[in-house]
């Protein structure tokens, strides 16, 4: 329960229909810019929230208590140092884009809480995301998209595995988000009025502070795309490919086509066309049910509010490799490829 009004509906959804239900409120770490310390922090998850993570654990309690179940605060501060933020910097660091959202969900909230949900005698974990698992006869789940599409967020939830989606409840994920707000109105829930959040939840304030104060400065060239140096950079960590504000430069507009790190030089194009890519590789790729047999047909979101794109799945070497329909705009290195099967989420892999 993370004070937003998904989780605060899910909880209520499940008591209605009989589930003995807690609820447990995480207090992820967060970056204090306040004399540079850095500490575990009352945070609400990446879910729906306001700024204040004190009114969210007020409101996640509050809701708790109008409906009758115990609730919980959990410090998994030190571990989401460890296991989100420091990979996200360390990723950062090598030039990549990660997605903080898609590892936490894997390490975190289906990790670390499903074992102290186990250990607390809990047979699931409910968590407010719209996605839908469904399991067939045979014995396997399989992974939806949310009945809302534009809210739909399994794109996040690509590296859970079967064990995961064997102990995971998502009530909010076979409704609108036009009836969650409904619903949470209508049971007159402190949630009920919440606005959304699509913040990175650790960082407190500016992202370009937050990689100067756990990244450094590293001046290096800007270079077009023959070679030639057009200006100068900060750190090629405060850039991501496509980017276009913040380059700085006469002209243009310019565009950061790619990160040459041995050189520590950011290479910048005029010509968006340069951005265009019909093929690419993955790293470290997961299938929900198994690996289906290679080439396959898919469609492919290769960032969250991106559309899907007809592609066709090959084995290149031990890799993955993605040929896209049409010419794809800016895919940064580190970013997660989602593959879909109409409804169904099939797998995933880091864009390399």
């Amino acid at each position: 329960m993370s004070g937003g009004v998904d989780s605060a509906v899910s909880a209520a959804l499940l008591v209605k229909a009989g589930f003995e239900v807690i609820g447990v409120f995480m207090k992820f770490w967060v970056d204090e810019d306040r004399g540079g310390e850095r500490k575990s922090q009352t945070l609400p998850s990446a879910e729906e929230s306001d700024s204040s993570a004190g009114q969210s654990e007020q409101r996640a309690r509050q809701t708790a208590l109008q409906l009758g179940i115990p609730f919980y605060v959990l410090d998994v501060g030190a571990q989401f140092k460890k296991l989100i933020v420091d990979k996200f910097i360390a990723a950062t660091k090598k030039g990549m884009t990660p997605n903080p959202c898609v590892l936490c969900n894997k390490e975190i909230k289906f990790g670390l809480l499903a074992k102290k949900a186990l250990a607390m005698d809990a047979d699931y974990v409910a968590t407010g995301h719209y996605a839908q698992i469904k399991k067939t006869k045979d014995g396997i789940y399989h992974l939806l998209k949310g009945k809302d599409r534009v809210k739909d967020q399994s794109y996040f939830l690509w590296r859970l595995d079967q064990k995961q989606l064997g102990k995971i409840i998502f009530p909010v994920g076979a409704f609108e988000k036009s009836e969650i707000r409904s619903l949470a109105k209508k049971w007159k829930l402190p949630s009920a009025n919440t606005p959304e959040s699509q913040e990175v939840c650790f960082v407190n304030g500016d992202i370009d502070k937050f990689l100067e104060k756990h990244c450094g400065i590293k001046p290096g060239n800007i270079v077009d795309m023959v070679g030639k140096t057009i200006g100068h950079h900060n750190g090629l960590w405060f850039y991501t490919i496509g980017q276009r504000k913040g380059i700085r430069l006469s002209g243009g507009p310019y565009f950061v086509v790619r990160k040459n790190r041995a050189k520590n030089e950011l290479v910048v194009t005029d010509n968006s066309k340069d951005l265009l890519s019909r093929n690419i590789l993955l790293g470290n790729a997961k299938w929900v049910v198994g690996v289906p047999p290679l080439p396959f047909a898919a469609k492919v979101k290769i960032r969250y509010r991106g559309k899907e794109i007809r592609s066709v799945l090959k084995k290149f070497g031990k890799a993955i490799g993605i040929d896209f329909s049409r010419p794809q705009n800016a895919l940064a290195f580190g970013q997660s490829a989602v593959f879909y099967k109409g409804l169904e989420l099939i797998g995933g892999g880091i864009i390399r």
